[in-house]
């Protein structure tokens, strides 16, 4: 980031922290040599990974399992004009493992429509970074260019 542009760089612990609090985040990922873009709820693991939970025959199960995906989840107030930003990027895998299966039925997130067959989707974070906006335009009275 460059300096004096406004925003905070944070760090991996406070990047999690803010993380934790979303409902909703974004998947980033390839769909047939383009970038797609597809919002959906989640859950952090206690190592910091991103948790998904989606039908077994989705594309988006097809699409990131073993792909490097990013995941990005914000919260901006538009009167404040204040926020913040938190991408993890990292590996995408479908978790297989049966007791690590079952630990996630009863502590992983819900999906919101519900499938006749679902699978977890684990994103590690090999790369977490985070941004908050400290200068907004309220904080100066007027609106910058």
């Amino acid at each position: 980031m460059y300096r004096n542009d406004g925003f905070r760089e944070l760090d991996r612990q406070e990047s999690l922290r803010l993380l934790a609090k979303a409902a909703v985040g974004r998947v980033v990922f390839t769909r047939q040599a383009l970038p797609a873009v597809l919002p959906l709820n989640f859950r952090l693991d206690t190592d910091g990974a991103v948790l998904l939970r989606t039908s077994a025959a989705s594309e988006l199960a097809r699409a990131i399992d073993g792909a490097v995906v990013a995941f990005e989840a914000d919260e901006v107030d538009t009167v404040a004009h204040a926020g913040w930003s938190v991408v993890v990027t990292g590996p995408a895998t479908l978790v297989t493992e049966p007791a690590e299966r079952e630990r996630l039925i009863s502590t992983g997130p819900r999906s919101w429509v519900p499938w006749p067959r679902e699978v977890f989707v684990r994103i590690e974070p090999e790369l977490v970074t985070g941004r908050m906006l400290v200068g907004g335009r309220s904080q100066y009275g007027v609106d910058l260019p």
